[in-house]
């Protein structure tokens, strides 16, 4: 028993229908895809411009010349075989672009896009999970950047909002600060009140309650967005769902 859902209803189709493996590979391209994003994003949080992350040595090689360098050779790889599997979804799709009705010898050539393109996706997902459970952040250095970024500018703009002020004139009198404040290269929670309150005369010491990194995640309350009960929420969720899908098939 081959357990197919059904019976085929036009046997035209079942000889020269490829839609099925055109949607297959196209998954797997947008896996890929998002590796490839992950990647390039690790890679170059790794650098020594930013080090965000440390990467585990054993997905890292070193350098020919230089003893010092690090080379995330796992993540290089990854990032360029999605090439790979990119251009197997184009060469499939050129395939049967012209093709008549029934089948066509040509289609023998579907075959090793197809398969180039499971093995490979599964490869670069079975070097993920290990990279990531191996990798370290460095927050001290993500904390830093952090307060570099002026993030709570937004925040204070829609406190200004709600007293009343009308959006454009908010961003216009916030850009204003962030302009100062990088003037004089501190964040928005250094300028003293009366520096604030060239934005709006009315604030008051309780400005302070908007200002800075850890105050204006603690702001973003919508659904989906980054306020860390929010992402606690994500987490949990996607854990369950984890869960279930690799719970063994009766």
């Amino acid at each position: 028993r081959l357990k197919f859902d059904n019976v085929a209803a036009n046997s035209i189709d079942v000889s020269s229908d490829r839609d099925f493996l055109l949607e297959f590979v196209f998954a797997l391209t947008v896996i890929a895809t998002h590796l490839s994003t992950w990647a390039e994003e690790w890679i170059l949080w790794s650098t020594s411009e930013f080090s965000f992350l440390e990467l585990p040595q054993a997905f890292c090689t070193g350098s020919s010349i230089m003893p010092q360098k690090i080379n995330p050779d796992v993540l290089e790889l990854i990032r360029g075989k999605t090439a790979r599997v990119v251009g197997n979804l184009q060469t499939l799709l050129v395939l049967v672009k012209g093709l008549p009705l029934a089948y066509n010898r040509d289609l023998q050539e579907d075959k090793q896009p197809l398969f180039d393109s499971f093995d490979t996706v599964a490869a670069c997902l079975e070097l993920a999970a290990p990279l990531v459970a191996g990798a370290k952040l460095n927050r001290l250095a993500i904390a830093e950047r952090l307060d570099r970024g002026y993030l709570d500018a937004t925040t204070l703009m829609e406190h200004l909002i709600g007293r009343g002020i009308p959006q454009r004139t908010a961003h216009e009198l916030i850009g204003r600060l962030v302009a100062k404040a990088r003037q004089r290269d501190v964040p928005l929670a250094e300028l003293t009140l009366d520096e604030l309150r060239e934005a709006d005369g009315s604030l008051d010491k309780s400005v302070r309650d908007v200002l800075g990194v850890e105050n204006a995640v603690r702001a973003m309350k919508s659904h989906g967005s980054t306020g860390p009960e929010l992402v606690r929420q994500q987490i949990a969720r996607w854990k369950k769902r984890l869960a279930a899908n690799t719970e063994p098939r009766p």
